[in-house]
Parts: structure tokens; C-alpha cells; sequence
């Protein structure tokens, strides 16, 4: 009998031998593909915001004045480059493109403009520049008047290259930065090496959109994660080891799941899928609209929308949820600034990481999104939650200090919730205070909730500080927090988060209403009948 089917037992052993050695195969072959890609658009978008911030600087600049050497000039040009997280040098030069003088004055070493490189954006051009000293840069420079100087910004080329991958780990392969004509303006890996990627490797290249250089990654197919040969050796003894397997399987699943989901998050931000949505802020003696606090909402390309709890607790444990506060930055001065910028009066709240904190990134942020936007600084508040540790009190002090010196506003978010206790509150120096939803759904009926809220309302009176309630969902709520002398609030019950366009109806709805004081319905009825009105339209 067995030696009847001993043929088929023989290739049914075959097979289980070879499926998990393609399937791992396979399964490499595709996480090196999907890693040269991500790798790729995210030096593109890297290079896009040096580009744009540097493109967005020298604009500014030139069209306040005509370009000179006189010191006062140079004197702006060195603030300028000071205040920058990606300029290493602003230069005057003539119509040939060399350099008349910089933000040093005229002390700068010899600049070859190799070649230039005409962009999308009117008026714009790239150049690939090198130094006496053989560095290598990238020039974004103004077109001039004819027989006119311009002004260009230096930026160094190699700092816009990868070192590490999407994971964290090192960066192996082969990089390389090149303008329209396919001259190289920075690369990184070996050269010699090149070829042998291009032959037994990936390689994915990304060219910008918005500016015209492109960025080539070459990548080894097990360069992400392990050896190719170690992989082969391990799926032919996996035909020995199916329980093992199965086993480690069921370990492995949360954490594959967890990539995938960071994976998915990581082009959705690249992909500019996370948007915008407005919470409003009323006066709630008045009625008037005071502003809104901007909440993060994922759509995906066919519409739906994610739910938050879906993905905030993995993007703030991580670097990416800077990324999403910059994009959301700069998302909102492009939807509403035209708004915000006619209404001085109303501001709007951003929500900062801890780690936003850190190295002074936050500043750099700001000063980069919202110098020259139409949305003012004073117009804009920065909120730090109390839920997540703050590492070093000192270096979130010295931060905050520094943006509100620029002339932003700070808020403390979720006041009561964390381990704080008032620590944050005397030692931040915020302007604002936020009380949790948790405290006001129980200040009706619970005396504790009713005392803690009392002492938040003493506290921030003595240190001069505004409060803002959240999650405002009833009407008597409404009126208790009056009683109690709290001027703002937001919640359901006015509003739920709006996307640009409704918020931007009701902002222009709400205009032309107008409460009594003394009528603690009135402002309740006027928004209810606003987002009545945009909801039937």
C-alpha cells in the first residue's frame, strides 16, 4: 500500500517544503518593494517642505525690497536664515546667478552653479552649487528683472537623503537626488554597488511634483528585514516545524497587524489623507463665536472617514503624529485663512504632542507655517494635553515661553484627568486651561466634580488665566457654568467637529446673530439654529 502511494507522499513533501520557501519569497520580495517606495516619497516630501520653506522665505523677502548689501538688508537676510529649520544660507546674486553677497556680508566661499534647473512654480529656479571647499548644494533661486539681482537660498542637498529606514533601522541601499536633467545634486551608498541593486535589488524613484527633482531608491530585496539565503534555510525547515509555526504565528499577528496599520498611516500622511475638522468655541453669555479647536480626522480615498480611537493611540506614540500636526497646520491655514485672517477676533487651537516639545521643534514649526499665512500668530493656540507625561518640565517651560513670546497662546488640555495634579498648571505658565468633559457631565450631580470645578475656576482667576469647558452637552450645563463665571465652552450641544466648508458657513451664519447677555437660551438657540441652517442646505 505504501509503496503504491509512494510517489504521491513523496511530491505531497515536495510541496510542503516548497510553498513556505515561495511564500517567503515572495512575501520579501514585496517588503523590499513597498520599504524602496515609502522610502522614497518620504525623501520627496522631505525635499518638497525644504523647497517650499526656503521658496516661501526669499518671495517674502523680495517682495519687501528691492536686494542689496547694505547691512540692514544683510542684517534680515541672517534673521531669516536664523529662524529657519532647512536654510544654511541666503544669497543676493547677480543675473548670471553668482553670488554678489550672503547673510555673512561679502564673506562666502566661491559658488560654481553647475547647472539650472527651470521648475513647475512661476519664476523659480533650482541650481546644483558647488563650494571651492567640493560640497555640494541645492540653490532655490528667484528669477531676477533683467540685468537685476535676485535672491537665492542655500540648502544643503545631503541633508534631505534617508538615513533610516521606515522601521527605525539604518539605512542600507543606494539614494541618489537628481534635478529634471538628471544631474545628481546629492547621493548616498555605495556607488560600486549600484549596478548589483539595479540587477538582484528594487528600485522605486519619485519624482516632486511641485518642484521637478526626482529621488531614486535602490534597495536590496532582503535588505529590510534579514539575509535571503538565512530566509531560504528557514522555510525548509518549516515543513518540520508547521506546530512552531502556528505557534509563533499567533504571536506574530498583533505586532504584523500594529506594521501594517503604521505602514497604512505612514502614506495616508504622505497622501494627505489626514484633514482638518472644527470643533467651535462659543461665548456662552454672548453667543459669539470666539473660535474652533481643530481635530484630526482620516479620510480615505473612497470618503470614509476613520475613526479617531482607530489610530490616535498609535500615531502619538510615535514621531508620526508630528508630521500629522504639521500637515493639519498647514492644511488649515489653506481651507480657512481667508476667514480666519477677515475675523482678528477668532483664533484657533491646534493639539501638540509632548514630543512636539522637544529640541525646540514646535518653534520652528510655527515660525516656518504661519510667518506670511494669512492666519495671524496671535490668532493661534497651542494645547498640551495633561493625559501624557511631559519628560522635562524645564524644556516645556523654556518652549512654551518662546511661543508665546512669538505671540501664540498655550492651553492646557484635559485639566484633572492626569497625574499631575495642579503641577502643570503653576509651572507651565499656560494662558488657557481646558476642563475635561468628565468633570462638567458630572457637575450637576456630583458635589466633588461641582468643588474641582470650582477650584479650577479660583485657580486660573488668581493666575489670570481663561478656561474653556469642554464636552457641553445639555442646557443646564450651560447655565451652571455661567453661575460659576466660566465665559467659554464647546460640546455637541452647539456643535459637533465640522469640516472646513460647514465651519466656514457657520462662522459667516453666526456674523450676523447677535444674544442679550442676559438670556442664557438665546446664544444656545442661535447656534442650534445655525447648524440647523447648514445642515438643510
Amino acid at each position: 500500500m505504501f509503496h503504491k502511494y509512494k510517489w504521491a507522499a513523496a511530491l505531497l513533501g515536495v510541496l510542503l517544503t516548497a510553498a513556505p520557501i515561495y511564500w517567503l519569497t515572495s512575501w520579501l520580495e514585496k517588503q523590499g518593494e513597498a520599504e524602496a517606495t515609502i522610502t522614497a516619497r518620504w525623501s520627496v516630501a522631505a525635499m518638497d517642505v525644504a523647497i517650499g520653506d526656503a521658496a516661501a522665505t526669499i518671495r517674502e523677502i523680495a517682495a519687501r525690497r528691492t536686494a542689496t548689501c547694505d547691512a540692514p538688508y544683510v542684517n534680515e537676510l541672517r534673521q531669516r536664515v536664523f529662524r529657519s529649520h532647512y536654510l544654511k544660507e541666503i544669497a543676493i546674486v547677480d543675473a548670471k546667478g553668482q553670488t554678489v553677497c550672503t547673510d555673512l556680508g561679502n564673506t562666502f566661499s566661491v559658488r560654481d552653479v553647475l547647472v539650472s534647473s527651470a521648475t513647475p512654480q512661476p519664476g523659480l529656479m533650482l541650481d546644483a552649487v558647488r563650494t571651492d571647499t567640493d560640497e555640494q548644494f541645492l540653490r532655490v533661486r528667484l528669477v531676477g528683472s533683467r540685468g537685476q539681482p535676485s535672491i537665492a537660498a542655500l540648502l544643503r542637498a545631503d541633508a534631505m537623503l534617508p538615513r533610516l529606514t521606515s522601521d527605525g533601522e539604518r539605512f542600507s541601499g543606494y539614494v541618489r537626488i537628481a534635478l529634471v536633467d538628471g544631474t545628481v545634486i546629492a547621493a548616498i551608498g555605495d556607488e560600486n554597488e549600484k549596478a548589483v541593486l539595479r540587477e538582484e535589488g528594487v528600485v522605486s524613484v519619485v519624482q516632486s511634483e511641485s518642484y521637478g527633482p526626482s529621488v531614486t531608491v535602490a534597495m536590496r530585496r532582503n535588505g529590510v528585514i534579514a539575509n535571503y539565503n538565512d530566509l531560504r534555510r528557514i522555510g525548509m525547515v518549516l515543513t518540520g516545524l508547521i506546530a512552531i509555526v502556528i505557534l509563533a504565528g499567533a504571536l506574530i499577528v498583533p505586532w504584523r497587524q500594529t506594521q501594517t496599520i503604521t505602514s497604512e498611516i505612514e502614506r495616508a500622511v504622505l497622501a494627505g489623507e489626514f484633514i482638518p475638522y472644527y470643533q467651535p468655541i462659543f461665548d456662552i453669555r454672548t453667543g459669539k463665536l470666539l473660535g474652533a479647536e481643530v481635530l484630526v480626522r482620516w479620510r480615505k480615498p473612497d470618503g470614509k472617514l476613520v475613526s479617531p480611537g482607530e489610530f490616535i493611540p498609535l500615531v502619538e506614540s510615535s514621531s508620526i503624529i508630528i508630521d500629522i500636526t504639521r500637515s493639519l497646520m498647514r492644511k488649515v491655514c489653506s481651507d480657512i485663512g481667508t476667514t480666519i485672517e477677515a475675523r482678528p477676533d477668532l483664533y484657533i487651537s491646534f493639539n501638540v504632542a509632548p514630543r512636539h516639545l522637544k529640541d525646540s521643534a514646535i518653534l520652528n514649526d510655527v515660525g516656518a507655517i504661519f510667518e506670511g499665512s494669512r492666519i495671524r500668530l496671535s490668532q493661534v493656540v497651542l494645547e498640551i494635553t495633561e493625559r501624557h507625561e511631559l519628560e522635562n518640565l524645564t524644556a516645556a517651560r523654556r518652549a512654551i515661553a518662546a511661543l508665546q513670546a512669538l505671540g501664540c497662546r498655550t492651553a492646557l488640555d484635559d485639566v484633572g484627568t492626569g497625574d499631575s495634579g495642579f503641577s502643570y498648571i503653576l509651572k507651565l505658565g499656560v494662558d488657557i486651561i481646558k476642563i475635561d468633559r468628565l468633570f462638567v457631565e458630572a457637575i450637576k450631580t456630583d458635589p466633588q466634580a461641582q468643588a474641582i470645578v470650582a477650584t479650577f475656576v479660583d485657580l486660573a482667576r488668581n493666575l489670570r488665566m481663561k478656561i474653556i469647558a469642554e464636552g457641553i452637552e445639555k442646557a443646564e450645563q450651560i447655565e451652571y457654568l455661567r453661575q460659576m463665571g466660566i465665559v467659554a465652552a464647546q460640546g455637541f450641544f452647539f456643535a459637533p467637529p465640522l469640516p472646513a466648508h460647514l465651519f466656514i458657513q457657520l462662522t459667516e451664519t453666526l456674523v450676523t446673530r447677535s444674544s442679550k447677555e442676559e438670556d442664557v437660551a438665546a446664544p444656545v438657540k442661535g447656534y442650534v439654529a445655525a447648524i440647523d441652517q447648514i445642515a438643510a442646505a
